[in-house]
């Protein structure tokens, strides 16, 4: 079973954008499958990385954008990049420290939320703001 179920509540209505997204969920989605139930404290920890690197990979070229284009709504949309991936590192951090059983369920309602309120709000301003 996915990680995250993708849903139409995700979709900002920008084709390529909704492309995008939909990708990074496929992203944790495999990275979580590839975990496996019987998983590790250090494959655990590794899964919780990789998710890490690659929501901040996105949140960078995201931002590189912003920036070229002098996107009026930058440190809003930045901070709320922040906002997750601090939510992200605690997960990570109390898993570490032996502190958290569901580190799923954690991970997938922090993303799920990200993407039904980032996704539908900052993210679809910014691409029909910029056209990109």
């Amino acid at each position: 079973m996915p990680l995250i179920e993708w849903r139409r509540e995700f979709e900002t209505g920008i084709p390529d954008v909704d492309h995008e997204h939909r990708e990074l969920v496929d992203l944790i989605n495999a990275l979580h499958e590839r975990l496996g139930a019987d998983a590790d404290h250090d494959e655990i920890a590794r899964f919780l990385g990789e998710v890490f690197a690659r929501i901040s990979a996105h949140f960078a070229l995201e931002e590189t954008i912003m920036r070229k284009h002098r996107y009026d709504e930058y440190e809003v949309h930045k901070a709320d990049h922040e906002r997750l991936l601090d939510e992200i590192r605690d997960i990570m951090d109390a898993h570490e420290a032996g502190s958290y059983a569901d580190y799923r369920g954690a991970l997938a309602g922090a993303v799920r939320d990200w993407f039904v309120n980032h996704f539908k709000t900052r993210d679809a301003r910014l691409h029909r703001r910029l056209g990109v």
